[in-house]
């Protein structure tokens, strides 16, 4: 059976880039490569395009794989997928994963090194949330009464014509998000803004001010809890980012939004449909369009949406050849062995939790069932340096880590294959929901108390020791997750979102917010060296990238750079 993708039909069309920007009236170079009157003629043009702003976020180029024509021009199609860019970005620099390579400006990122000019994955990251937001803003010009009348589609589409502007407005507002918690000032553009102007820079609070504006007017036009096509949003994730927005908003623009961050949580807890999935394990596997929690996943499949950079990465960066012998990771041999995890995220768990079992391959007997670690390959150890403390490529120094695995909840390889993987990646899931209630609560939003907090943390800990009402046969449940509201602080919920959020790209922006990024908290060659160092604050954001300002002479660098 094939996996279920947007449901939508996939358009190649040709965006001409300068820079990040496209323009649609460039005549095409063969006949498959369409222009704006040819795309928009059909209905199925216009939701081709809405496909393309979501494909966006997880492909990489018009033909599949790593097929060539990618999306972004110069870039390695490969490395430059979003997905597979916010793992550098979030979680490569943090305490929870290493990659020894040195390519593309990885080498600068796991260190804390960086500048404006000496790491192509930040440029890419940049470009491709741009690209984005200049496709949304092309649905929008052309997605109106007006053009849909005038084309003779208005009978046929003007039923859902709010609702493509919505979900088009609302991945601008999400890629805004990103660009607001990783740049601060960046350039605004919408669909007035003209082919040939250049944009004006945004402070950080005007560019999170829009968003934030944006989430809010478009609620009444996204469709109704679970009554979208699957893999297209509804009007949760506009909760859920709200959520997530004000969490971060001291941190981004000085804004005490707690309260607003609880109220938004709770919202997508108790009226959003996607409760918490029964068993954690469930949400990263190759049948996940079946889980409940999962809010806004960006689909993945072996066969009809394959992509290097997307949840092909979390599994084969994650495992090498021989891991496929001691349990069925869905990939085969295929395995590349460049990512395991730093000793700081190992130790976020009980030691006795921590070792696999080859004859429990699932950890059906651990107690914290997140803790999935390769530790069995001959030799293998902990620590992330050789005998000398020097990085090494050796996927035997650091254990790797299995949370992603292209199988089924039976174990079974998917229908697609083992070449890519047919796992879709959640953006965002109600398991997230709980932790940023309990947080907010923690930093002081009105309206919530410790209790409710502790009760939002033990259900997600009892979840993932499967114990109370999430025992199942056969699975360890004998040990519970709950603490008690003595043990519950901000610092254990720092330690909660890393076991339960690790490789889900929050990590940076979690360590930011509470102030353990740059200084007085140290990992795994943090400023280059094995045991970690303290690095300058101006780390807490990234350069706008030298060939943006380049492009912009009104561009500001940011502070330091």
């Amino acid at each position: 059976m094939m996996k279920k993708t947007y449901n939508i039909l996939f358009i190649g069309i040709l965006f001409a880039l300068s820079s990040c920007f496209n323009d649609l009236n460039t005549m095409p170079l063969d006949n498959n490569q369409l222009v704006s009157e040819q795309v928009y003629s059909t209905s199925d043009g216009y939701t081709g395009m809405l496909a393309k702003c979501y494909s966006s976020l997880i492909l990489t180029g018009q033909k599949g794989g790593d097929g060539g024509d990618g999306d972004l021009q110069g870039a390695n199609e490969g490395y430059s997928g979003y997905v597979r860019l916010l793992f550098y970005l979030e979680e490569l620099n943090t305490d929870n994963f290493l990659m020894p390579s040195s390519s593309n400006g990885l080498r600068k990122c796991l260190n804390m090194q960086w500048d404006a000019s000496n790491a192509s994955v930040i440029t890419w990251t940049y470009q491709r949330l741009y690209m984005t937001i200049a496709y949304c803003n092309e649905i929008l010009r052309e997605c109106t009464e007006d053009k849909l009348k005038g084309r003779g589609l208005w009978d046929k589409m003007g039923s859902e014509c709010a609702t493509y502007r919505a979900e088009a407005r609302f991945l601008r507002a999400y890629c805004y998000s990103m660009l607001c918690d990783f740049f601060g000032n960046v350039s605004y553009i919408d669909e007035h803004t003209g082919v040939k102007e250049i944009p004006t820079q945004w402070s950080r609070k005007d560019i999170f001010k829009y968003a934030e504006s944006e989430l809010k007017a478009i609620d009444a036009d996204l469709k109704a809890p679970h009554t979208n096509v699957y893999g297209r949003v509804d009007r949760v994730a506009a909760w859920f980012l709200l959520s997530r927005m004000y969490l971060n908003a001291e941190t981004w623009i000085g804004e005490n939004r707690y309260t607003d961050a609880l109220t938004y949580a709770k919202k997508v807890i108790n009226e959003g449909g996607y409760p918490l999935a029964s068993d954690y394990r469930e949400i990263f596997l190759a049948d996940n369009d079946q889980c409940s929690e999962i809010i806004w996943p960006l689909v993945q499949d072996g066969q009809k949406a394959q992509s290097s950079a997307g949840t092909n990465f979390y599994v084969k960066a994650f495992v090498n050849g021989p891991m496929n012998e001691l349990y069925r990771t869905g990939v085969g041999g295929r395995g590349w062995g460049n990512v395991r995890a730093k000793t700081t995220l190992v130790d976020a768990f009980d030691a006795d939790d921590v070792k696999f079992d080859t004859k429990d391959t699932w950890g059906n007997r651990k107690k914290d069932k997140r803790a999935q670690f390769m530790t069995a390959l001959p030799n293998q150890k902990k620590e992330t340096c050789d005998d000398k403390g020097q990085m090494t490529s050796t996927f035997t120094c650091g254990y790797g880590y299995i949370k992603w695995r292209n199988v089924t909840k039976d174990n079974r390889v998917p229908a697609q294959g083992d070449a890519y993987v047919s796992i879709d990646f959640p953006m965002f899931r109600t398991g997230e929901a709980y932790l940023i209630a309990a947080e907010a609560i923690l930093r002081g939003a009105a309206g919530g108390t410790k209790t409710e907090a502790l009760g939002y943390v033990n259900e997600i800990r009892n979840r993932a020791y499967m114990s109370g009402k999430y025992a199942k046969s056969g699975i360890r449940s004998d040990v519970s997750g709950t603490i008690t509201e003595q043990e519950l602080s901000l610092d254990f919920i720092l330690s909660e979102r890393q076991r339960e959020l690790a490789s889900e790209l929050v990590r940076r922006t979690d360590l930011i917010r509470f102030g353990k990024f740059t200084k007085g908290n140290n990992w795994d060659w943090k400023n280059g060296v094995f045991e970690g160092a303290d690095v300058d604050d101006k780390y807490n954001i990234f350069p706008i990238p030298e060939t943006e300002r380049t492009n912009n002479p009104k561009l500001v660098q940011n502070t330091g750079y």
